[in-house]
C-alpha cells in the first residue's frame, strides 16, 4: 500500500544527490542565502569516489581550479585529503599543465560531510528522492520514499549514475548503483514528465587488490613532486611535506593478458549479443583496448593506493565487465601481480542520462522551470566535471530564488563554459570527459589564471570574500607590474651578458634588449636570467612562473583575444525561442536541429551539429530584419 504523503519543510532549493555534483550545488545555493536541503541515498557516500581515486589531470585540473576561483570547494577538500600530487605536461606549453592529485577517498568524504554539516543555511537528510512535485507546469518539490513531500522554488538533479543503476560483471548483473550502494529505481519517470528523454549510458571501475599481494620490485616507481602546488588558490604559499607522499607503480599487461581477454571476450556484456548503454570512448576497459589496439604489444597499469589507513589499491587501466574468474586470471598475467589478491572486483554500471540538449546554458530544463541537471546524468563523466556543474547549477538555482539574471560563463571565459556550451549544445552520444583538445582558447584559459579570470566574478556574485577578492587583485597587480619592469629594463652587450648568452647556447647580443625581449628566446626562461638581472625582486616561483607565460606567450595571446572578441559579437547575437521551420531560407535539417537546441544566440547556433556557416547568415539576415521591423513600429 503506498504511504501517504505528508509535508516535512519547505526549502528554497533542493539538490537530489550528495556526490560532487551535489555537494557543489548544495555549497552555492546556501551561501548565496538560499535555504537549501540536501537529499542523499547514503550519508556515508557524500562526496564518494567510486572509481578512480584521484582529482585533476589534463584538463580536468583546469575545471577544479575554475570550480575554487568562482568559490567552490572540491580544491580546498582534495587540498586537505591528498596523498600524492604531481603536475602534468611539464614538457609542453603552459595551457595544457595540469595538477593532479591522489585523493584518500575515505579522508576525502570525512572532510566534505563535515563542510556541508557546517554549512549555513543548510540541511543534509539521508533520503531516496522518489518523484518530482509539479505545479502548473514548473517544478515545486520533491517526493521521498517515506513519502515526504519537501516543498521548494527549485530542485537541482544530481543522481550520478544511480538513475536505474545496473551492475555487470560477465554473464552477471543486477540492479545496483556504485559501491553495492542501493539504485534509484522510482525517480526516472519523473524526468519523463518534465520533458526530457532518457538514454542509457555506461562506465566501469577496476578491481581493487591487497597490498601485500603486489611485487612491486618488477614495476617503475612514481613518486610525487618534491614541491608541492595545492589545487585551491588560497592555499598559495602554505608548505607541505613532499616526504609524507605515498607511491604510485607503473607496470604494464603481458601477450598471456591479450590472450585470456580475446579467449573470454564473447563473455563481456559489452561484446555480447545484447543491447547495452554507451560507454567512455577515452576511458576504454582492458578489453576495450585490447580490441581497438590491436598491434600494441603491451598497455600500461598504474597502482594507486585509496587511502593511508586501507591496503586496497586501485587498479588504473585494467577496468573490465568481464567475469571475476577472467578478471583474477588476466589480473595475474600482468607484470607484478602474478600473485594478486582481490579484494573488489572490476564492473561496469549502466545509468540513466538526459538529452543536455534540451537544458537552457543555466542548466534549467527548459520545458520545466525551476528544475535544473548537473553531472553525470547529463552526460558527463569525471568528478571535476560532475562539480563544475554543481557549481553553476547551485549558483543559478540561487539566481532563480532571488530573481536574479542566470550566471553563465561561455567558451572565452572558462573551461566550464565549454564543458556547459558543449553538452547543451551539441549533447553526447558518449560519457563526455573534459580535454585541453575540446578548448579553443586554451592559451588564454590557463589553470595558473583562473584566478584572475574567474574571482572577479565569484566575488560580484558573493561567493568570493572581500578579502579573498583583494588578496587575488593584489597578486596580479604584482605579476603585471614585475612583466611591465622586465620591459624596460636592458641588457646590454657586455662581456659577462654575451659570456652568458654562450653558456646557455643563445645567440650574443649586438645591441641592447630589454630581459622581456631574452625571455621570448626558446632557450632561456626567467630563472636563468636572473643572473642579469641586479634588481630582480624576490617573487614567489609560481608569480614568477605567470610572469614567463605572460612575457613568452604575448603575440600568441594578443592573437587569442582578438579571436575572442569576434566570438563574443556573435554571442551577443541574441536568439529567442522561436520556430525555426518559418525562417526563410534555412535548410531542413538546420531548422530541426535549431528547434531541438533553441540556441540562446547566434554563437550557440553555429557550433550546432548540421548547422552551416550559410544557415548562420541566414539567421543573421532573419535578425536584421526583425530589428528594422521593430524600429518602423
Amino acid at each position: 500500500m503506498q504511504k501517504a504523503h505528508y509535508l516535512r519543510q519547505t526549502a528554497d532549493v533542493v539538490v537530489i544527490g550528495g556526490g560532487h555534483a551535489g555537494c557543489e550545488a548544495a555549497f552555492a545555493s546556501a551561501r548565496l542565502g538560499c535555504q537549501t536541503v540536501m537529499l542523499t541515498m547514503s550519508l556515508d557516500s557524500i562526496g564518494d569516489m567510486p572509481c578512480n581515486p584521484n582529482i585533476g589531470g589534463t584538463g580536468k585540473g583546469h575545471l577544479v581550479r575554475e570550480i575554487d576561483a568562482l568559490g567552490g570547494e572540491m580544491a580546498k577538500v582534495i587540498d586537505e585529503t591528498f596523498l600524492q600530487s604531481r603536475m602534468l605536461n611539464l614538457s609542453k606549453g603552459p595551457a595544457i599543465h595540469s595538477l593532479r592529485v591522489q585523493a584518500d577517498k575515505r579522508r576525502y568524504h570525512e572532510e566534505m560531510k563535515k563542510r556541508l554539516e557546517a554549512q549555513e543555511n543548510l540541511s543534509v537528510i539521508e533520503a531516496e528522492a522518489t518523484g518530482l512535485l509539479f505545479d502548473e507546469g514548473r517544478v515545486a518539490g520533491v517526493l521521498t520514499l517515506q513519502g515526504a513531500e519537501i516543498r521548494a522554488k527549485a530542485v537541482i538533479v544530481c543522481t550520478g549514475t544511480f538513475l536505474n543503476g545496473t551492475i555487470l560483471m560477465g554473464e552477471v548483473s543486477y540492479a545496483s548503483g556504485p559501491h553495492g550502494l542501493r539504485p534509484s529505481e522510482a525517480f526516472s519517470p519523473s524526468l519523463e514528465k518534465a520533458g526530457l528523454s532518457l538514454r542509457r549510458f555506461k562506465t566501469g571501475t577496476p578491481a581493487r587488490v591487497h597490498r601485500r599481494s603486489i611485487d612491486t620490485s618488477k614495476m617503475a616507481i612514481q613518486e610525487g613532486d618534491q614541491e608541492i602546488i595545492p589545487f585551491s588558490f588560497t592555499n598559495e604559499g602554505r608548505h607541505w611535506d613532499a616526504a609524507k607522499q605515498m607511491p604510485c607503480y607503473l607496470t604494464y599487461t603481458t601477450a598471456d593478458t591479450k590472450d585470456i581477454i580475446m579467449e573470454n571476450l564473447h563473455r563481456s556484456p559489452m561484446y555480447s549479443t545484447e543491447t547495452h548503454g554507451v560507454g567512455p570512448r577515452y576511458c576504454p576497459s582492458i578489453e576495450d583496448k585490447m580490441v581497438r589496439f590491436p598491434t600494441h604489444e603491451r598497455h600500461q597499469i598504474f597502482l594507486e593506493p585509496e587511502g593511508r589507513d586501507t591496503d586496497e589499491i586501485y587498479v588504473q587501466g585494467a577496468s573490465s565487465t568481464l567475469p571475476e574468474e577472467v578478471q583474477i586470471a588476466l589480473y595475474r598475467t600482468i607484470e607484478g601481480l602474478e600473485h594478486v589478491e582481490f579484494m573488489r572486483s572490476a564492473y561496469g554500471i549502466e545509468y540513466d542520462v538526459i538529452d543536455a540538449r534540451k537544458l537552457k546554458s543555466s542548466l534549467e530544463v527548459r520545458a520545466c522551470p525551476g528544475l535544473f541537471c548537473a553531472g553525470q546524468i547529463n552526460g558527463s563523466s569525471g568528478y571535476e566535471e560532475a562539480a563544475a556543474q554543481g557549481l553553476m547549477a547551485g549558483i543559478n538555482a540561487a539566481h532563480l530564488v532571488h530573481g536574479l539574471e542566470p550566471l553563465v560563463l561561455d567558451r572565452s571565459q572558462a573551461y566550464i563554459g565549454v564543458l556547459i556550451d558543449d553538452l547543451v549544445t551539441k549533447g553526447t552520444n558518449e560519457p563526455y570527459r573534459m580535454m585541453t583538445s575540446r578548448c579553443e582558447y586554451r592559451l588564454s584559459l590557463r589553470q595558473n589564471n583562473a584566478d584572475e579570470r574567474l574571482t572577479p566574478i565569484g566575488h560580484a556574485i558573493g561567493l568570493i570574500s572581500d578579502a579573498r577578492y583583494t588578496q587575488m587583485q593584489q597578486k596580479w597587480a604584482t605579476i603585471h607590474t614585475e612583466v611591465e619592469r622586465m620591459k624596460e629594463v636592458s641588457v646590454t652587450p657586455t662581456e659577462s651578458a654575451n659570456a652568458f648568452l654562450e653558456a646557455h647556447q643563445s645567440a650574443p647580443l649586438k645591441t641592447g634588449v630589454t630581459l622581456a625581449e631574452l625571455l621570448r628566446r626558446p632557450e632561456l626562461t626567467d630563472e636563468m636570467l636572473s643572473e642579469l638581472d641586479s634588481e630582480r625582486p624576490d617573487l614567489p616561483r609560481a608569480l614568477r612562473m605567470e610572469v614567463e607565460t605572460e612575457i613568452k606567450y604575448e603575440g600568441y595571446i594578443e592573437k587569442q583575444n582578438a579571436q575572442i572578441a569576434q566570438f563574443r559579437r556573435m554571442e551577443e547575437k541574441k536568439l529567442g525561442v522561436m520556430d525555426y521551420t518559418k525562417v526563410s531560407g534555412l535548410k531542413r535539417e538546420a531548422a530541426e536541429k535549431l528547434n531541438d537546441v533553441q540556441p540562446e544566440s547566434v554563437g550557440q547556433a553555429s557550433r550546432i551539429s548540421g548547422v552551416t556557416p550559410a544557415d548562420i547568415q541566414v539567421l543573421l539576415v532573419h535578425l536584421e530584419m526583425a530589428r528594422r521591423a521593430a524600429e518602423e513600429r
